[in-house]
């Protein structure tokens, strides 16, 4: 959902810029210096530069200085920029069927998200590199939850908030017809005005993004039930890439796998401490919704994924996507 192109991005805060490489990939990020994900991203420059003998790194451009992920694209696109992290709103702008990831009630643990994502991995590779950007590892934010000021135990209880909802966002517009709610569209900075003034008195966000955007202060309840997984990866463009040696090419592709899988294990333990301490700020988690409207909620996130099929996405990857979490969790449920 769009609001993640923000917070997912403070994962990639900055790689070591080596003044001595004379050619680095420039890569863009929003995320401010002074991340927690920092030396997990030094780590994975730094393991760069060790194989290649400082001859493949990075040079950072942090900060949003050179603006939003559609801006960075477009940069990108000029040759201008190299790399960058998105969230699935800047990948969606480059593949638009990569935005299933971020369907609602698709997934309902993390087990679910790595089982699909390793899945279709391959097939999303090639096709980003027929767009022409190559897969350098998937991340993401984390699950977003409801936050609002009554508590929400079925989806009845949404039909009497006021949600915000970020501005042309397809997925989260598609959800939230499907779950009939009343949603306002605001940019991300309107949201705080708009929860101190009662124009909204609801917002989905993920726990470490609601405490770092501040508007846990203005919220009471946390639905503990997993509205949709906020996906997202690191390109590289595919010009760039067809520079580099074979064997640079093979060093960036799997140390990028390595490190973005150990960043997006690090981003989930940094979520659930991030409960814990919105407990200790007075936020009440709301227990999970009984079996039956467990099934409402889930049936309405189907009724959104069939809303967006054949428009971001086609019905056949929905289907299949479907079929496999299907057979997933009847695997699970025998162990």
């Amino acid at each position: 959902m769009r609001i993640y192109y923000f917070i997912f991005l403070i994962l990639f805060s900055s790689f070591y810029n080596s003044s001595a490489q004379k050619d680095p990939i420039k890569f863009a990020s929003l995320a401010p210096e002074g991340s927690t994900w920092l030396n997990v991203m030094k780590e994975y420059n730094a393991a760069l530069r060790q194989e290649t003998g400082g001859k493949l790194g990075f040079k950072i451009y942090a900060g949003g200085i050179l603006g939003d992920e559609k801006n960075v694209l477009r940069k990108i696109r000029l040759g201008q920029l190299h790399s960058a992290g998105f969230t699935g709103v800047g990948l969606g702008e480059i593949l638009p069927e990569v935005r299933i990831f971020d369907s609602p009630f698709l997934f309902q643990n993390y087990d679910e998200v790595d089982f699909i994502t390793n899945k279709f991995y391959d097939r999303f590779a090639k096709a980003f590199e027929a767009k022409g950007y190559i897969l350098l590892g998937w991340a993401e934010v984390g699950f977003v939850y409801v936050f609002s000021n009554i508590p929400i135990t079925k989806k009845a209880d949404m039909n009497k908030i006021k949600i915000w909802m970020w501005e042309g966002d397809p997925v989260v517009r598609a959800t939230f017809e499907a779950l009939d709610i009343k949603a306002r569209s605001l940019s991300v900075i309107e949201v705080m005005t708009a929860l101190q003034t009662g124009m909204v008195d609801a917002v989905y966000t993920s726990p470490l993004a609601i405490i770092g955007l501040q508007w846990f202060t203005k919220v009471k309840y946390m639905m503990k039930f997993p509205l949709a997984d906020a996906a997202g990866a690191v390109l590289i463009s595919k010009d760039k890439f067809d520079k580099l040696s074979l064997e640079n090419q093979q060093i960036l592709l799997k140390n990028g796998r390595k490190y973005l899988d150990k960043l997006k294990e690090l981003s989930r333990q940094d979520n659930e401490k991030s409960i814990e301490t919105l407990k200790k700020n007075g936020i009440q988690i709301i227990s999970p919704p009984d079996s039956k409207e467990l099934a409402e909620l889930m049936s309405a996130g189907q009724q959104a994924r069939r809303l967006m099929a054949d428009k971001l996405f086609s019905s056949a990857l929905l289907n299949e996507v479907e079929t496999a979490l299907q057979e997933f969790r009847k695997n699970q449920t025998k162990k």
